[in-house]
């Protein structure tokens, strides 16, 4: 299988304390990984040093066999990686379409004026169809999550970084996400989720690992991971 985002060794730290002690992970074209663990065991500081916006100290993150490093966070989406990061962090006082057209800053010039893929987010989440003329921050906090993935999507992703999609959302929305997230998959979208919902997550994934205090713990299909012992009891509730 073809590798899309291979990691190796990594490190990285905040001051003086390091929080990824030698990660290595794999994400292949076309796949969907899950990245499960408790709180603190470093896995939004993973996704933000693939994304650039966290200092890499030890190790390498290469993309289609492209080293990043020295990469900056744009030039990374330029690349084909994108984040939803957790928190959404859109612009709330912008109307949500000026959201949405932020998101193709780094394309080309024919490639912002193609309407498509905004026409694929609004049959995607057709509320924000309905409020596009509407200021982001008057968005319920659903609308605001689908907002941020749209924005994303906007920039032609070859890898989609997902940090917490269904945090603090109603069940109703979490199933609406998914669907859509589905249909990525279904359209070949190699995405990376971390998702609190471990559930949601790996009955989602092809493959998933499981990170404990900076390091992996263990890994491998997502339907052996949701049938190994530690797991069901750690992260399933069962």
């Amino acid at each position: 299988m073809k590798q899309l985002l291979s990691i190796k060794d990594l490190h990285s730290r905040y001051g003086r304390i390091e929080v990824l002690h030698g990660v290595s992970a794999e994400v292949g074209k076309g796949k969907v990984v899950a990245l499960i663990g408790a709180n603190g065991a470093g896995k939004t500081t993973l996704m933000r040093t693939i994304s650039g916006v966290q200092p890499v100290t030890g190790g390498s993150i290469e993309f289609e066999g492209q080293s990043l490093k020295g990469i900056s966070a744009h030039a990374r989406v330029k690349l084909g990686i994108a984040q939803v990061p957790e928190g959404r962090h859109i612009f709330t006082p912008l109307p949500v379409e000026d959201n949405l057209a932020i998101g193709t800053w780094t394309l080309d010039r024919d490639a912002r004026a193609d309407k498509s893929r905004m026409e694929w987010v609004y049959d995607a989440f057709p509320i924000l169809y309905e409020k596009r003329k509407i200021v982001a921050g008057s968005l319920s906090g659903g609308q605001q999550q689908m907002l941020a993935i749209g924005r994303a999507l906007m920039a032609q992703p070859r890898l989609l970084l997902l940090d917490e999609p269904s945090m603090g959302l109603a069940p109703i929305i979490v199933t609406q996400i998914f669907d859509v997230l589905r249909k990525l998959k279904d359209e070949g979208m190699t995405i990376l989720i971390v998702e609190q919902n471990a559930n949601a997550a790996l009955a989602f994934a092809d493959h998933a690992y499981v990170m404990e205090t900076g390091t992996i713990a263990l890994e491998g299909p997502a339907k052996t991971i949701a049938a190994d012992p530690r797991v069901r009891e750690s992260y399933l509730g069962i």
